[in-house]
């Protein structure tokens, strides 16, 4: 039986005194584990000391085991860098076209990272070579859930391995950083099958969360959520009632809540998005969130004691600025198309990989864009998982040649959104997209939020005035037409109200990432983490 302890991780120690956060973390995670104990850290030395023990303590093995959206992949990819920079191996996991589609790592980190690829199944229904959620329209991403629960058998079959060699001290198949059986494995929502597999080898897990804090705090504990019932739609719109003194605006509009609602039903994979992510949670030592007390201050305190185990920021895991980005894309269609614009002129318009925009919606934020009379640059990714323009209104590429660029292939979105030219970011506010277009480069955002935490992200965003939701029809299930578009492209792109929100953008920017003493708060967090993960090196022999 777990052993509950309210902790309340204090802003100011979240901010000021990590030592102490450690500490804290200790205490929770040897009263917290399941069933089996988490070997108890010795008492902490000084923080002069804590970098002489990092210095001299083993390196890490660590296995990261992302859901199969680049969405996942990218975030996990780059938790995955971090890791390696400070020295501990990484094997990350996924199927063979995501590890060929992943962006290269550095080739000074590329000796710390492995890949391991799992072939899925056939799944009927499941096209062939359909490996990820950008291979397929949303309405058959529950199949690719189907085939991903088909790789338990081999990943057990790579984790016994795995843990095998390491424990002969690695021998002709492992060897230098890999030689050490894996210390922990890092998976994320759909891996509700996973932790008891990790279990037989006496291996801990940690979910690392993708979404904001404030998502993970308005799903709750399965505890929660049997104490206080979400049955309805309208159930579903308000923050619950675990979450305190949550501002009237931070809510769900009905067409997002319809959406929660269906998530929590059983679905062609045999199990609810509900289900994977409570049987994956529950039985995690930890929960690592990319987010930060910066961006969310009233929200981490909440959540150990919401979850019972520890919850720690891995900071944003902001992307690298254009200049170290190892690939060239200077001579990339649309980056040569930005050179030509005057500065900060342009709204870049991308809506990620999974949002389900429909056809018509497609049509009308084509319309909205061209009544905007603003540039604007559009990765477009047409409905259904395809490509192409094919779904645009008749003659709409013509009628805004030279303002307005519509590309249907793939996009250096950072390098895009670091281009002097762009001056917002029209974006479905994907955790990611925000990151790096508000966090990352201080760009206003235009928001049309769809799914999971977008509608939340969308109001918190509005709520600092550092961009403009477009206007959505309740009562047509959420349909937004080109008028809407528009008057939020204008409202953010013109006029004194926009010059406004751009500064307020880029003081959230400057609030959230500013570096503070040179080091750079966001990397602190990752110290922090590996720190936590050294001392809680699984023991389930004692």
């Amino acid at each position: 039986m777990i052993q509950h302890e309210f902790v309340v991780f204090l802003a100011s120690i979240l901010l000021f005194r990590p030592h102490l956060r450690l500490a804290q973390c200790n205490g929770i995670l040897s009263r917290c584990a399941h069933s089996t104990p988490i070997a108890r850290a010795e008492p902490q030395p000084t923080m002069a000391g804590d970098k002489e023990q990092q210095e001299e303590a083993p390196a890490l093995h660590v296995v990261v085991f992302p859901w199969l959206a680049f969405g996942h992949l990218i975030p996990f990819l780059e938790l995955s860098k971090r890791l390696a920079a400070r020295g501990h191996a990484v094997t990350f996991v996924s199927t063979p076209r995501n590890i060929a589609r992943l962006p290269p790592v550095p080739a000074e980190l590329s000796g710390h990272v492995r890949t391991v690829a799992l072939p899925l199944s056939a799944v009927e229904g499941l096209p062939e070579g359909a490996e990820s959620t950008a291979d397929l329209p949303p309405e058959k991403v529950e199949l690719l859930k189907a085939a991903f629960d088909g790789l338990a058998a081999p990943f057990a079959e790579f984790l016994a391995a795995a843990c095998a060699a390491g424990d002969r001290g690695g021998g002709e198949e492992q060897s230098g950083p890999f030689a050490r059986r894996p210390d922990w494995i890092v998976l994320n929502f759909a891996h509700y099958w996973l932790c008891p597999i990790a279990e037989k080898h006496q291996v801990p897990c940690a979910m690392f969360v993708i979404y904001t804090a404030t998502w993970i705090a308005y799903c709750g504990s399965r505890q929660e959520n049997t104490n206080h019932p979400r049955v309805t739609v309208e159930d579903l719109k308000p923050m619950p009632t675990w979450f305190p003194a949550a501002p009237p605006s931070l809510a769900f509009r009905r067409h997002e809540a319809a959406w929660l609602a269906a998530a929590g039903e059983l679905n062609v994979s045999g199990v609810s998005d509900f289900e994977r992510y409570m049987g994956a949670e529950e039985r995690c030592r930890l929960l690592v969130v990319r987010s930060c007390p910066e961006v969310e201050p009233h929200v981490f305190p909440l959540l150990a004691d919401l979850y019972r185990k520890p919850v720690l920021p891995a900071g944003l895991l902001l992307p690298p600025s254009p200049p170290d980005d190892r690939r060239d894309d200077s001579d990339h269609g649309a980056v040569r198309w930005l050179d030509e614009q005057p500065p900060r002129s342009v709204v870049y318009v991308a809506l990620g990989s999974e949002a389900p925009v429909t056809a018509e919606g497609v049509i009308e934020l084509a319309a909205g864009l061209e009544l905007s009379g603003a540039r604007f640059l559009w990765a477009l990714r047409a409905p259904g998982g395809g490509g192409g323009a094919a779904v645009l209104p008749e003659g709409f590429e013509q009628r805004v040649a030279g303002r307005g660029l519509v590309w249907t292939r793939w996009v250096p979105q950072v390098r895009v959104l670091g281009h002097g030219a762009v001056g917002a970011f029209l974006t479905h506010c994907g955790w990611g997209s925000t990151v790096e277009g508000l966090f990352g480069f201080g760009h206003p955002l235009v928001m049309l939020p769809f799914i999971t935490d977008q509608g939340l992200i969308a109001r918190i965003v509005a709520e600092r005035g550092a961009g403009v939701e477009v206007a959505r029809r309740e009562e047509d299930d959420g349909w937004f037409g080109r008028e809407d578009v528009a008057a939020a492209v204008r409202r953010v792109m013109v006029g004194e109200e926009g010059k406004a929100i751009a500064l307020n953008a880029r003081r959230v920017q400057e609030e959230v990432v500013g570096d503070d003493d040179g080091c750079g708060r966001q990397e602190r967090y990752l110290d922090e983490l590996v720190e936590l993960l050294r001392r809680h090196t699984a023991s389930f022999t004692e």
